[in-house]
């Protein structure tokens, strides 16, 4: 979930390629299978991990080469933020696809509601099951079927510098309203600003919103909630942090941006998730590691709670070389690569098993989100899911620019999902 709009971008394809897409075979992975009892062929995958990340994810992908040698994985890291356009355009346009994709959870059902992915139900893709934590398990199904594999979870938390509240003799914040008392002090004794605010990705505004009791949308009932009192009171604490000066915004570049202020000390505390631990620890504020503290998301005026977000595997349906591919998923989210990840990067993983593991299990890190994941509100796992982000990052815009003001933004909210959820009150 993360760097970046969360995968909120426009495809220039119809709906309907995707049978093309799912008939036809595609991408560029060269015939292959399974010969003779042994996989051979190419596989290509497509890595969405960012550049803390990659390289390791790169190691972990081509060490399946190893277990299968006639197997050669074609490794391509795709930015986040162009990731999910281009694979829409690839699989519709059966020409380029990956058979493997990183996928984040909310474009799974997006994805297999297009006809671009391949059931994974009785293949070789989906090892030990019942290992994967219960809650992993939802954004990989879409109208009964499962669509990919869980490999990493996640959530977001309040990323502190212990050293500049410690300076400034404040309290880790557990509410956004003691996180603006305290941003006054902040200034004063350190210089730095208290908070860094995502005011360019709408999944950020997810905790304030679930901070004041409320959702986007109750998918069971197929009700729309943004543009009830919870929204309104959302928009006007984003707003109200940045006007007060509690917090620094930008309408772009978010995550460099606030990756490079909390790395070089400007500001004292940003919400992240464990995706950017290495890279904050990489930067001078953090030279001495034990200084980065993390501690649950603040909470509103009358709840507290932060979004399930992570990564899935997937296999293109169209893929020339599918048993090789449901082999390559089964290698990379095995417990084995899903403690490596961890390990080398502070990763979530998504097997029960792993946690036991006791390098896992000490991890300073796991030692927060684990409980911080088990606690996570799950998002609308429907098909429609990754479009809500939209028009509240036009909102967020708005507000936090003075052209709309919270009751504005909620209501304009609200009828952008009425108009993109049909059957929804």
């Amino acid at each position: 979930m993360r760097r970046g709009i969360r995968g909120i971008t426009a495809t220039a394809l119809v709906a309907g390629l995707a049978l093309a897409a799912t008939a036809c075979g595609g991408g560029d992975s060269g015939s292959g299978g399974d010969s003779g009892g042994e996989l051979s062929g190419t596989v290509t995958f497509w890595d969405t991990s960012n550049d803390a990340e990659k390289a390791t994810y790169r190691k972990l992908a081509e060490g399946f080469q190893q277990e299968h040698p006639k197997v050669h994985v074609k490794y391509v890291n795709v930015p986040f933020g162009d990731a999910n356009a281009k694979f829409k355009n690839a699989a519709g346009g059966n020409s380029g696809a990956p058979d493997v994709m990183r996928t984040e959870v909310a474009w799974v059902a997006d994805f297999a509601n297009l006809g671009y992915l391949a059931p994974l139900d009785g293949t070789p893709a989906l090892d030990k099951t019942d290992d994967y934590l219960p809650q992993a398990v939802g954004s990989t199904k879409f109208k009964g079927k499962t669509y990919a594999a869980p490999q990493v979870i996640d959530t977001l938390g309040l990323f502190y510098n212990k050293k500049l509240l410690k300076d400034a003799g404040v309290e880790v914040p557990k509410t956004f309203d003691e996180l603006a008392k305290a941003a006054k002090k902040i200034k004063a004794k350190t210089g730095a600003t208290a908070l860094y605010l995502r005011g360019d990705d709408p999944y950020w505004f997810l905790p304030y919103l679930y901070g004041e009791g409320g959702d986007m949308v109750n998918a069971r009932d197929k009700v729309v909630e943004i543009d009830d009192g919870a929204g309104v009171k959302a928009f006007k604490t984003i707003r109200d942090l940045v006007d007060s000066k509690a917090a620094v915004t930008d309408a772009t570049d978010g995550q460099e941006n606030q990756l490079k202020a909390l790395k070089d000390g400007t500001v004292a505390m940003a919400v992240d998730g464990p995706w950017d631990i290495e890279g904050a620890r990489a930067g001078k504020a953090f030279k001495d590691k034990k200084n980065l503290g993390v501690a649950p998301v603040p909470g509103g005026s009358s709840a507290q709670g932060s979004p399930q977000g992570g990564w899935n595997l997937s296999v293109y349906a169209g893929s020339k070389n599918l048993q090789a591919s449901y082999a390559f998923v089964k290698y990379m989210s095995s417990a084995k690569v899903q403690q490596e990840t961890n390990e080398k990067l502070s990763l979530l993983p998504t097997r029960k098993s792993v946690y036991d593991v006791p390098a896992v299990k000490n991890n300073e890190m796991v030692t927060f989100f684990k409980p911080a994941v088990d606690g996570a509100v799950q998002r609308p796992w429907i098909a429609e899911g990754n479009s809500l982000f939209e028009p509240v990052k036009v909102q967020m815009n708005k507000v936090l620019t003075g052209a709309a003001t919270p009751e504005q933004a909620a209501k304009a909210t609200g009828d952008a999902y009425r108009k993109l959820l049909k059957d929804y009150k």
